[in-house]
């Protein structure tokens, strides 16, 4: 009888020993998780609730325009370029880039060039807004048209990854890596400590149910 207490008493603490270092492990990645994704979760919910309202809210586009002249020596440059790098993948010759840089202050290095008969079109979409360059290189007139919607239009794009680079791209992965490993161990957390709150699988139920029937019943 007295080993088989030892053993018992051993395995239950074992068994507590366990669910301490589990505890502590999912309290760790929890709030490391939360903390990393805090400020994004705050913006992804408040342009969700602009982004469902986006009928509601007014924008006031503001339209700015410049225009500039090309010089004679990157009309012929321009005027030399082959056929080949004329396809719709082009980028933009470094040349005029360079110009449009230091002359109207706009970047587009790494852009899409699209030509057509004499003129260059520039396409410089992003969040908020949109705007576009067009050079004329046989009279170097050059068109610069920037549109933006405010602030709010702004972190509605973000919110979307619409016309925010590369970066903002990365960032996204990062952030949904973090809110799954939120949700994950907030998840465990949960099971963990149901036994005390009974109302623990009810609110989970219903957090899972309710869009899912909203979903069946009045998304057509």
């Amino acid at each position: 009888m007295g080993t088989t207490k030892v053993v018992e008493a051993g395995t239950f603490d074992a068994g507590q020993r366990s669910r301490a270092f589990w505890l502590r492990q999912l309290r760790q990645w929890h709030w490391i998780s939360s903390a990393l994704c805090l400020v994004g979760m705050l913006l992804f919910a408040l342009t969700g609730f602009t982004l469902n309202h986006a009928a509601q809210i007014e924008a006031h586009p503001h339209v700015e325009r410049r225009s500039a002249s090309a010089p004679a020596a990157l009309r012929d440059t321009l005027s030399h370029i082959s056929p080949r790098d004329k396809s719709p993948k082009g980028s933009v010759p470094p040349e005029l880039s360079a110009w449009l840089s230091s002359t109207l202050h706009i970047n587009t290095a790494g852009r899409t060039a699209e030509w057509s008969g004499n003129d260059v079109y520039i396409a410089l979409p992003r969040p908020g807004g949109d705007a576009w360059v067009s050079v004329d290189f046989t009279t170097g007139e050059t068109q610069y048209e920037l549109t933006t919607r405010g602030w709010i239009a702004y972190l509605n794009d973000l919110h979307k990854g619409r016309n925010a680079g590369a970066a903002w791209s990365v960032f996204i992965d990062i952030f949904a890596a973090a809110c799954i490993v939120f949700s994950v161990t907030g998840l465990l957390l949960l099971k963990m400590h149901a036994r005390g709150r009974v109302s623990t699988w009810p609110l989970v139920g219903f957090g899972l149910v309710a869009p899912l029937v909203l979903a069946i019943l009045f998304i057509h």
